[in-house]
């Protein structure tokens, strides 16, 4: 029988945290996730079903939007990313595709996703050293997707000026990771 443990997406068995001058970079697993993308002509369905069964108001692009401890940003035309606190929405995509229907297609990406926390009084230098995002003028709950250190990642603010949420596919982890901790070092 197979003994297998859980791992982060830097590889640990627990979330790493690190602490650069005044910038703190948290490896962030406490989140389940899930896509969720219109069936053709089924938007306002969707929509419709979101709001009723969650009250959650699916944002406009370049947005997010929150309803309980249920969150979602626009990913393209017609698709969002959904998340929630992984203890109590373990199964986020399957009870998400309840409440939907045949509205949308729902895909599991817990684990396909690594997610950093990055905040303090120089995030805005740290942030312009790694990407082409005008992070001192976003609004508190602005997503925008960018490049970071060579992959494609998104760049949510969640106070403003202060405090980033950034994801990118876990397979690069790692690398983002890195990135983070160079930037963070060349302002310290």
């Amino acid at each position: 029988m197979h003994k297998l443990k859980a791992i982060t997406p830097l590889g640990a068995k627990n979330p790493r945290v690190d602490t650069v001058g005044a910038i703190t970079i948290t490896e962030v697993v406490d989140q389940a996730l899930a896509s969720v993308a219109a069936r053709q002509g089924q938007e306002k369905a969707l929509r419709q079903a979101l709001q009723k069964h969650h009250d959650l108001t699916l944002p406009a692009v370049g947005a997010s939007s929150r309803a309980g401890d249920l969150s979602a940003f626009w990913l393209g035309p017609e698709q969002w990313m959904l998340s929630a606190p992984y203890d109590s929405h373990e199964l986020l995509a399957a009870e998400l595709k309840l409440t939907v229907g045949t509205s949308a297609s729902v895909v599991e990406q817990t684990d396909g996703w690594c997610c950093f926390d990055v905040s303090g009084a120089t995030v805005c230098d740290m942030l312009e050293r790694l990407c082409a995002v005008p992070v001192r003028t976003m609004d508190k709950g602005a997503v925008v997707r960018s490049i970071i250190e060579h992959s494609g990642a998104y760049v949510w603010c969640l106070r403003p000026g202060e405090r980033f949420a950034l994801m990118s596919p876990r397979s690069s982890a790692a690398s983002l990771h890195h990135g983070l901790q160079t930037a963070a070092t060349s302002i310290a």
